[in-house]
């Protein structure tokens, strides 16, 4: 380091101006945004049936969509490393907001629906006859009956 720190801002974010951050961090992105597409095409898969998960992973993807992809284009273009530190610290922040800040209140709430839920079954088919169902005396129609046609021969 030949410059004070906040000097290095506004050099152009290339392998001659930052050589030992210029590789890992545009090789990462392009890893970590790979990692983040398979991840959220497995846990989808998964929870299914748990849409607040479901929105979490999809915030996570398009959080790292939108964040790996400016660090991509960041180090193809090569813009000055401002813009690269401010994209590392907002992507980062945007991610941990969404996992610790935004969604465990969702979570707590939908536990307690999946619990509501739990109990309500469990009382209802509690009892051994429950699920067997009565038989009726005998089958009532509702609707009228079509009136017979008959027959004619023709003469």
């Amino acid at each position: 380091m030949k410059l004070l720190p906040w000097e290095y801002l506004f050099y152009p974010f290339s392998s001659a101006n930052f050589h030992d951050l210029f590789y890992p961090v545009a090789f990462g992105s392009l890893v970590m945004l790979v990692v983040l597409c398979v991840m959220y095409a497995v846990r989808t898969r998964q929870l299914r049936h748990h849409p607040p998960y479901l929105d979490l992973y999809e915030w996570l993807l398009w959080t790292g969509i939108i964040g790996f992809g400016l660090l991509i284009i960041f180090s193809v273009f090569v813009w000055d490393f401002l813009f690269v530190l401010i994209t590392i610290v907002g992507t980062c922040a945007v991610f941990l907001w969404t996992r610790f800040v935004h969604f465990p209140p969702l979570f707590v709430l939908y536990e307690q629906k999946l619990a509501r839920q739990r109990y309500v079954s469990r009382q209802k088919y509690s009892h051994p006859d429950a699920t067997i169902r009565s038989k009726s005396a005998k089958p009532t129609r509702t609707a009228k009956a079509a009136p017979a046609k008959r027959n004619r021969r023709r003469r």
